[in-house]
């Protein structure tokens, strides 16, 4: 069986992703492919040296991230390929990549009907709050501090804005199945940090009732976000 020729001799674990790391690595040595079932959580603790619920916890974020199928009594089987194609780029760097992007394809969709929604139903101090979210952004944007809270606050206030409570919980869902293991991607805490830009005219769009030029500036920032990860991917090959 592939999953008894997994690694025994993995490094001390500290933190949730070092465990993420020792998992690839124990993944790869194993040669475990798409459809292939991982040992049992006891035993992966065993032979990563770390308590049960941390290889719960990292399971649990890989199934939200669609890199494994997890089923009560049937076990955990890889639904994603995790294998080296490129010295040039690690493991845990290439699953990185990847992950994004499946979680980045679902944001998306809801991200662009959510503006479109918000410039159509928000109501006139709904318009005023975004653009005074806006405001704040680029402020802290524009001062060279930390805008991810400042970014997290201004769209919030967009779904808020559609009527529909499920924009917000649905997309913070996508955004902590990633975050629990990847909080700063590639080492990068601002990814997308050159779409900020496009937030003003954005939130002067949904201000403004016009949905095509807010849904279009949307848009951009999402492929802005695509292209910097698949950047990273191409600087790796």
């Amino acid at each position: 069986m592939k999953a008894n020729k997994v690694l025994n001799h993995i490094k001390p674990l500290v933190a949730g992703r070092d465990v993420l790391d020792a998992l690839v690595e124990l993944i790869e040595a194993a040669k475990l492919t798409v459809g292939d079932k991982l040992p049992p959580e006891v035993e992966l603790a065993r032979r990563l040296g770390v308590g049960r619920s941390k290889i719960r916890e990292a399971l649990n974020a890989w199934q939200k991230m669609g890199i494994v199928v997890r089923n009560k009594g049937a076990g955990t089987r890889l639904a994603a390929e995790i294998a080296s194609h490129s010295v040039h780029m690690p493991l845990t760097m290439k699953l990185e990549a990847e992950s994004l992007l499946r979680t980045h394809a679902v944001r998306r969709p809801l991200e662009i009907e959510a503006v479109r929604l918000a410039t159509v139903e928000a109501t006139d101090q709904q318009r005023k709050v975004i653009l005074a979210r806006m405001a704040e952004l680029m402020a802290v944007y524009e001062a060279g501090e930390d805008w991810r809270p400042a970014d997290h606050r201004f769209h919030n206030e967009i779904f808020a804005a559609t009527g529909n409570p499920l924009f917000g919980q649905l997309i913070a869902q996508i955004q902590k199945a990633f975050q629990d293991i990847y909080e700063a991607p590639f080492g990068k805490p601002h990814l997308g940090q050159s779409s900020i830009v496009l937030h003003r005219p954005m939130a002067e769009a949904i201000a403004s009732g016009d949905q095509i030029s807010a849904v279009n500036y949307t848009t951009q920032i999402m492929d802005i976000v695509e292209a910097e990860v698949r950047e990273i991917i191409g600087a790796g090959k």
